[in-house]
């Protein structure tokens, strides 16, 4: 794992600085690069590189547009664009059709990883969706998984970075792959798969053909993580918490509509993996001046800053943070609590979880008891 002491010395000497009344946005931006990060919430299909897609394009022969604005059109989200699920939602069609050899998953791993790297993120869960990855060309689900540990393995090592895998399974998806998808998964727990997490249209797919699935995964040793609350209401929240045992919530920011549900995340300290411009692309907020990120950490709530598709998105979590900054008002003592609340609330073993909590107190100049709700 990296030495955060390290990495973060302009945050000591530079970020109180930027983060005064007025900083110009270069500054801001610069110091919130400099800044460790936690991402617990980023999914490798929706990580890769425009040009990396141009390049296997090209040498797979896939029916793509060959000039780059172009193909952006068909895989990021624009400026001009419908802000909405069926738009956010059509350009992983695009993305799943690339995953044509091992080579091709080992590049899109390694190169997702080194993104996080660059970015100061000092600890990463990635989660991959064995399906998608396996459908170009009809992968065997378990070598798809093997190749994704083994992968994600090289790359952490070679960028200096700590990275936790979460397999994903879609609602969309038929029950059998996903109990086969969460068995294998399991097989490999605490060996590179920290959790098992359900993705995709909670709108139209609710999830409770899947309950089973995943209290078996959490016998089993792996930790849970659902989407929900995006799409839909707080009842998918509730089902997420009180049916399917979910430690953690994808998202979740339509909680807030039913207090009760609110009280009991609050009360079982259920960290909410939030995603500010994904939700704002996919239409879950009509812009970001309404998103309620303060209102769930004013509400109490454990809240983590995350960044979902970076590559769909075009964005780093550094942006996310300046977002969160400028746009919605967070302090600088609140982003500090938000990303120890990342390293509290990640499915890292827990004596790494301790050593990483204790690394982020040091160099973000907290004390070792300061952690403690430090998002609310």
């Amino acid at each position: 794992m990296t030495d955060l002491r390290n990495v973060v010395s302009a945050v000591d000497e530079g970020l109180v600085e930027a983060l005064a009344p007025s900083p110009s946005q270069y500054e801001l931006q610069q110091a919130l690069t400099d800044f460790p990060k936690v991402d617990l919430h980023r999914h490798l299909e929706g990580s890769l590189r425009l040009r990396t897609l141009m390049e296997i394009a090209r040498q797979e022969g896939l029916d793509l547009p060959q000039e780059e604005e172009q193909l952006r059109e068909q895989v990021q989200i624009g400026s001009t664009e419908p802000k909405t699920l069926p738009n956010f939602l059509s350009k992983f069609r695009v993305l799943r059709t690339v995953y044509r050899s091992p080579e091709i998953i080992r590049r899109v791993t390694h190169e997702a990883i080194e993104d996080a790297a660059i970015d100061n993120v000092v600890y990463l869960e990635l989660r991959f969706t064995p399906a998608a990855l396996s459908q170009a060309r009809d992968f065997p689900i378990p070598e798809v998984i093997e190749w994704v540990i083994e992968f994600a393995g090289e790359a952490a090592h070679k960028f200096e970075i700590r990275v936790g895998l979460i397999a994903s399974v879609n609602r969309h998806e038929p029950v059998e792959l996903a109990e086969a998808v969460a068995q294998i998964a399991a097989d490999h727990a605490g060996e590179g798969i920290f959790g098992l997490d359900l993705a995709g249209n909670e709108l139209d797919y609710p999830a409770d053909s899947f309950t089973s699935i995943f209290k078996s995964a959490e016998q089993a040793g792996l930790n849970t993580t659902v989407h929900a609350g995006e799409w839909t209401g707080a009842e998918s929240v509730n089902q997420a918490l009180s049916t399917m045992g979910a430690t953690r919530i994808g998202h979740g920011v339509r909680v807030l509509e039913d207090m009760e549900v609110v009280a009991m995340a609050r009360d079982r300290r259920v960290a909410f993996e939030v995603c500010l411009t994904s939700n704002l692309h996919s239409g879950v907020v009509g812009g970001m001046a309404e998103h309620p990120l303060m209102e769930m950490i004013n509400a109490g709530l454990v809240v983590t800053l995350n960044t979902d598709d970076p590559g769909i998105s075009n964005i780093r979590l550094s942006d996310e943070y300046f977002t969160a900054v400028s746009e919605l008002g967070l302090s600088e003592g609140t982003l500090k609590g938000l990303i120890l609340s990342g390293a509290q609330y990640s499915f890292l073993p827990e004596p790494e979880k301790k050593e990483l909590e204790r690394r982020l107190q040091q160099s973000l100049g907290l004390g070792m008891n300061s952690g403690k709700d430090m998002s609310r």
